[in-house]
């Protein structure tokens, strides 16, 4: 189980975690290659205002190349099976590096986007199928840890996209390009490794009708002595669905079976992209700075914001099976708040006294720590839990589809919002926290060591009254 964990880790959100910290590194490498490669095209030097429109499409359109990989991936698990999406993916992987990989000799800036646009399909795939996968092959006892192998490799992503990024390893002027096409590396690795775990036990069973293979997968991830009571519990959940085809996102929302998870999942998901965690990015070298650290020391006290998030995600990984989903949730969401309010303070008085900048930066690597511990972690593993079978490849297209129009959407208003507002941007967040704090605490039930059958019957008085 902890194997199969990770070869689809390593190629599934890892490749998102890796990608979105990467480009961080080769800013200014990118905008001298823009630069040359407009002068030896047209003869004439390319104007400041598009070449920060280049810089923000080559950027950002991994966003859209994701919402487009959300959309694909439930089809893609549906058809291919959960095992064979996530190989055929990394096809999309070694074509986009490639494309970056051959845009600095070719002196083809487009090629760049085109890249950036394929990594983002994979990143969205990968989002969506991975924690599939994960959630069916898990023992109700070890779901919610083996789950959060969504979120450890995803942190461990960023912050080895840190690393890599730093300019003594592939963040000099000479090696951007093999740093921007490094992301073939994970998708080889899961070509290499995936392929020797059996398929989801669930997808075999219930939606193809194979129970000797499904026999044989239970036995090989639970062992030969304990597998039978998790084919006995797919049997169950087989028997419910009664044939029931897997649906489309569309057929959800007129679902009124599944009202409220669907419902969960929207606030959760947008609730995880609007919590803060980006300004707190975007705050994090002006409050370093502001703290006496030198401009070039920044990116290595960087490394210790990804070094949280990671620390975090395992913490949750041991957490969750034993403390269950409610409260570490909720209580991640409480901790932002806290210091949400914090920082406010902190920054309001910055230049009051000489202590106040350790304050906000003990308060940043605080909110991520709280961030991780929650929200980050266990969203992921709750979208998995909420659903049975038939609906559960729709559901995630939903929430891929929420997280990445979040994703992209706080990318486009966050610096109005932080302009306008200053400071007291946390102020905003802290109210989005409070709100998906309080919805969670009325509305989702506790999930740890339940069946998927049980949890869909805790929502069947919230979907259809008490009738």
């Amino acid at each position: 189980l902890f194997l199969a964990v990770c070869a689809v880790g390593i190629g599934g959100t890892f490749q998102y975690g890796y990608n979105v910290s990467i480009i961080n590194a080769p800013t200014q490498h990118v905008h001298k290659f823009l630069n040359e490669t407009w002068t030896s095209r047209y003869d004439k030097e390319l104007n400041p205002d598009l070449l920060t429109f280049l810089w923000s499409v080559i950027a950002s359109i991994f966003s859209l190349g994701g919402l487009c990989g959300a959309l694909m991936g439930g089809s893609m698990a549906i058809r291919l099976g959960r095992k064979g999406a996530l190989l055929m993916n990394n096809i999309i992987a070694i074509l986009a590096s490639i494309l970056m990989g051959l845009s600095y000799p070719t002196g083809l800036f487009e090629l760049l986007i085109a890249g950036r646009f394929l990594i983002g399909i994979n990143s969205g795939i990968g989002f969506c199928v991975q924690p599939l996968y994960i959630g069916e092959i898990a023992p109700k006892h070890l779901r919610g840890g083996l789950a959060m192998g969504t979120s450890i490799f995803l942190t461990g992503g960023i912050l080895t996209g840190q690393i890599i990024g730093l300019r003594e390893l592939l963040g000099g002027e000479k090696y951007w390009p093999l740093l921007l096409s490094s992301s073939c590396f994970p998708a080889f690795a899961q070509l290499l490794f995936l392929p020797w775990f059996p398929e989801s036990p669930r997808y075999l069973l219930i939606d193809k009708g194979d129970e000797l293979s499904c026999a044989k997968a239970l036995k090989r991830f639970h062992g030969s002595s304990e597998y039978r009571r998790e084919m006995e519990d797919i049997q169950r959940e087989s028997s419910a669905l009664d044939g029931e085809k897997p649906k489309k996102p569309w057929q959800l929302f007129t679902d009124r079976g599944v009202r409220w998870q669907l419902i969960t999942v929207i606030v959760m998901t947008m609730g995880q992209q609007l919590s803060g965690i980006n300004a707190i990015y975007f705050y994090a070298t002006y409050i370093f700075e502001a703290a006496g650290i030198l401009a070039e020391k920044i990116p290595y006290v960087t490394l210790g914001t990804g070094a949280c998030e990671c620390l975090t995600a395992l913490s949750c990984g041991l957490l969750i099976d034993y403390m269950g989903r409610r409260y570490l949730i909720i209580g991640g969401y409480l901790l932002m708040i806290l210091w949400c309010t914090v920082l406010t303070f902190s920054l309001t008085y910055q230049d009051l006294y000489s202590w106040v900048p350790y304050v906000s930066m003990m308060s940043i690597f605080a909110f991520i720590l709280s961030f991780g511990l929650g929200p980050g972690g266990i969203t992921n593993t709750l979208i998995a839990e909420l659903f049975v079978q038939s609906s559960r490849p729709a559901a995630y297209m939903i929430g891929g589809t929420l997280s990445w129009i979040s994703f992209f959407t706080i990318g486009m208003l966050f610096p109005f919002i932080v302009n306008g507002l200053k400071q007291y941007c946390f102020l905003v967040f802290l109210l989005e926290c409070a709100f998906v704090a309080a919805f969670i605490f009325l509305v989702v039930p506790e999930t740890k060591n339940k069946s998927f059958l049980e949890i869909k019957k805790e929502f069947h008085k919230l979907n259809f009254g008490r009738n």
